[in-house]
């Protein structure tokens, strides 16, 4: 069984892999989490990483058709997979588990 644990930026890229339902790949995972997550990463880290959850078994890829406007190189297209599905749920499950143990002070200075 592989390893369903993840690291923070593992879970942003795939969060943002599975956000783009079928429009995944290199540039749009990067866009999005610099719009929506703020984390400016470089695509080298991007795909870094795209290819070690690949190998962990929480991704799959496929190649899409070459076109002009990319001078006739192919995309790699990814996709999450049941298994990334279920290290999203145990990442999320850890923090919500250890958000309700903080103090009611810290949680109350969070939220303000």
């Amino acid at each position: 069984m592989r390893r369903e644990q993840i690291g923070e930026f593992e879970e942003l890229v795939l969060m943002a892999v599975a956000a783009l339902s079928g429009q995944a790949y290199g540039l749009s995972v990067r866009t999005l989490l610099a719009d929506e997550a703020g984390r400016d990463a470089s695509l080298g880290a991007i795909h870094a990483t795209l290819y070690r959850l690949q190998d962990k078994g929480h991704l799959e890829s496929s190649l899409e058709g070459a076109t002009e406007k990319r001078g006739g190189r192919r995309k790699r297209m990814f996709r999450v997979t049941g298994s990334g599905v279920r290290a999203l749920a145990t990442a999320r499950e850890a923090r919500e588990s250890l958000w309700t143990l903080m103090p009611g002070i810290i949680r109350s200075e969070v939220a303000s």
